[in-house]
């Protein structure tokens, strides 16, 4: 019997769809005894270790983990569940975790390296396993902030390594308890390799293996993520669309360039690290009750298994009986229909602007309350800005760069405007402040678009990019202008982002992610292959 312990740890639906997909079936933990009757037991998490480890403590879920794990039984975690095994973190220094493993989690220093850690790594193991037996070398897919640190103490327990800036333990692993940092519900082909390993109980390693004798470091790869922007057509049908500088229409009519759930497998099997939606219907009274795209995460999650973001409605609502909804019931909702991150747009200003009225945190903001609970690698901050032209850094308050395309009146500077309501509506707020500010609220990652390359195949717009990536210490992923393979190594070779985006390209077949990441790779630029 395998047992998974889902005490309200984000998505776990994409675990439970691996799972099925593998062949195997779950019984699910519904009270404190039904730990010590599992057989085989998996504990997947995301977000914060302090409300994990509460969580836990108000189910009455810990002693008895305890008492399982202290007998030696067959154990999985998944990234927090592989924090919760040691001593404590630094996430929470006054919530103590399970004890089991010697020492404590560390946060990855802020500087060269963006925090958090997130995309595709390899992993060094340092000896033989059950778990590892048919592992290649791919890249598996990591996103976390915190790291088990290896020590002398916790020796016999350090399985593999992974390098982001030092060295931390990826995978852990004593007797029949093992834990993983990275998702491997998340990781592709190689991930639901090494989960099938636990599952069918393979507790002896396939004798035409060896460890691996390759000291060398392991690297992060540059991710390509394929976009579905997301909305009913005029008949009503769900349809993905793509704009042209965000106007959606062409001869009347919205553009239909396929149907979400299908594009999203296809792009999975064509490589893509990253599938992000973003909902662009208008909503008539509320996210979770007046459209689909609940039903798009979890249909696809049942065939997709790399992160799946999804943007739009992620607010607080009224809906039309009087009810209220936070940000924080919406993302939930959407996190355990499918979806690993949730995007915030026009929220995102809102929230800016009043934090630059007060000068402080609060509390209140959705970005604040959903990292709060599921950590901030689950919130990025979608930024649609537009260019407005000066003719010097003395006309306005906000950054600037000095640009190679002069404006309409040959300015030689410009700043970038934030938007919302799909780019109908500019605000007094610059890109570059907007993306300090929302890391300051805890966000994880940036979105950042461009209105005036949207659509036009002309490249991304690097002044932007570089501009933001230099002002924040979280990943960045470039978006918008996207026409050619070239365009791809020019953004990560001139801005350093982690990640770029594309939807019109991909969805008609104009540009091959393959292509893209076989380009990317003869120019010596790390991915996955």
């Amino acid at each position: 019997m395998i047992s998974l312990l889902d005490y309200g740890a984000g998505n776990v639906r994409s675990l439970r769809n691996a799972i099925h997909s593998l062949g195997f079936s779950l019984t699910e933990i519904e009270h404190p005894a039904d730990i010590l009757k599992a057989e085989r037991l998996i504990f997947p998490g995301v977000g914060s270790f302090g409300a994990a480890m509460q969580r836990l403590q108000a189910l009455g879920y810990i002693e008895p983990l305890r008492e399982y794990l202290a007998a030696g039984r067959p154990y999985l975690g998944i990234c927090i569940g592989l924090q919760a095994l040691f001593e404590g973190s630094d996430e929470s220094p006054d919530v103590p975790g399970l004890g089991i493993i010697p020492g404590r989690i560390r946060r990855f220093d802020a500087g060269a390296l963006a925090v958090p850690h997130m995309g595709w790594n390899d992993v060094r193991a340092k000896r033989d396993s059950p778990l590892f037996a048919d592992y290649a070398g791919e890249k598996l897919y990591f996103v976390h902030s915190y790291y088990a640190e290896p020590t002398a103490e916790n020796l016999a327990w350090q399985l593999a390594e992974t390098d982001y800036g030092r060295p931390f333990l990826s995978a852990v692993e004593r007797g029949r308890i093992s834990a993983v940092q990275f998702h491997p519900e998340k990781s592709a082909n190689a991930g639901l390799r090494l989960l099938r390993r636990f599952l069918a109980g393979d507790e002896q390693p396939i004798a035409t293996t060896t460890p691996s004798t390759d000291r060398s470091p392991t690297h992060l790869a540059k991710r390509i993520i394929a976009c579905l922007d997301v909305r009913t057509n005029d008949a009503g049908d769900l349809v993905v669309t793509k704009g042209d500088q965000y106007d959606v229409r062409e001869a009347g009519e919205v553009r239909n360039l396929g149907k979400p759930v299908e594009l999203a497998q296809r792009y999975y099997e064509e490589g893509a690290d990253e599938i992000t939606f973003l909902n662009i219907t208008a909503f008539r009274d509320f996210p979770l009750a007046d459209q689909p795209m609940l039903e798009v995460l979890e249909r696809t999650s049942e065939r997709v298994f790399v992160p799946l973001t999804i943007g739009g409605g992620i607010r607080a609502f009224r809906d039309a009986r009087g009810n209220d909804y936070s940000a924080l019931d919406v993302a939930d909702a959407y996190f355990r229909s499918g979806a690993d991150k949730i995007s915030i747009g026009s929220d995102a200003v809102e929230a800016v602007e009043c934090y630059l009225q007060r000068g402080a945190k609060d509390g209140s903001t959705a970005i604040e309350q959903i990292a709060r609970v599921y950590g901030n690698q689950a919130v990025v901050i979608s930024i649609d800005p537009r260019r407005v032209y000066v003719r010097s850094p003395e006309e306005t308050h906000h950054h600037t760069v000095e640009t190679a395309t002069p404006g309409p009146d040959g300015e030689r500077y410009c700043w970038f405007q934030c938007t919302v309501k799909g780019g109908r509506e500019g605000r007094d707020v610059d890109a570059v402040e907007l993306a300090r500010v929302c890391e300051i609220l805890g966000a994880g990652e940036i979105l950042l678009n461009s209105i005036d390359r949207d659509g036009t195949g002309a490249g991304f717009d690097l002044e932007l990019v570089r501009a933001v990536r230099s002002a924040v210490g979280i990943p960045v992923i470039a978006s918008s202008g996207a026409g050619c393979v070239e365009h791809f190594a020019e953004v990560f070779a001139a801005t350093d982002v982690e990640a770029a985006l594309a939807a019109g390209i991909f969805h008609r077949r104009e540009v091959p992610i393959q292509a893209v990441k076989s380009y990317l790779l003869a120019r010596g630029i790390e991915i996955r292959a």
